[in-house]
């Protein structure tokens, strides 16, 4: 990971938002992803990918919303995150390369409804929550299957929201994380460690950023 990420705040109409910045030296694309409902930029996935990818040409801007600024424990509703995501994005955009829209969880579901009409890349998609758990008949896979763009989804295999196998045929790819749950941890008892498990993801979001350029 960049020892030295440049941290900016942004005014939007929800409030203020935080982007952790991951520069790249020469970058071809950002990489912007966003947390899920019940946590902030430090989750395991994002993390891994803010060390992993400046190094490949694709600076990565980890993005707070401002629900999460302000100190709330709980995310409002759907309307006001995309709305949050929308007023932040010139900001994304203004750093020059194509953007990629992305996240994780509830982050996921706001880049998938909002990437078309931003002008977004591609989007990336991080442990969709594809239903509530043991709720297969609330299926979100319309957002996930309206996004018009080039859509990747990484899922746990073991994840509560929606394993691999549930997901629906559609115009993405579908990247496996072994054994991983919502937050692509992994048992103690697998036969992958959670260094593996995030090799794993973020070699499949690099190659898949790789075929973008």
């Amino acid at each position: 990971m960049s020892p030295t990420p440049r941290v900016q705040n942004v005014t939007t109409e929800t409030g203020e938002a935080r982007i952790t910045w991951f520069a790249a030296r020469r970058p071809r694309l950002v990489l912007a992803a966003s947390h899920g409902a019940g946590g902030g930029i430090e989750a395991r996935d994002l993390r891994a990918l803010a060390a992993a990818l400046p190094g490949r040409g694709v600076t990565v801007a980890l993005v707070e919303q401002p629900w999460r600024v302000a100190g709330r424990k709980l995310a409002p509703a759907p309307k006001t995150l995309d709305s949050g995501w929308r007023g932040l994005w010139p900001a994304l955009a203004a750093a020059g390369p194509p953007v990629v829209a992305g996240g994780r969880s509830a982050g996921a579901r706001v880049a998938c409804r909002t990437a078309a009409g931003l002008g977004a890349r591609a989007v990336l998609a991080l442990s969709f929550p594809l239903h509530p758990p043991g709720r297969p008949e609330r299926s979100r896979a319309g957002e996930l299957l309206g996004t018009e763009l080039d859509t990747l989804v990484v899922q746990g295999g073991n994840d509560p929201f929606g394993r691999p196998a549930e997901f629906p045929p559609g115009p993405y790819g579908l990247a496996e994380v072994p054994y991983g749950d919502h937050g692509f941890a992994v048992p103690k008892r697998a036969p992958v460690s959670e260094e593996e498990a995030m090799a794993v993801l973020t070699g499949a979001v690099a190659a898949w950023l790789a075929s973008l350029a």
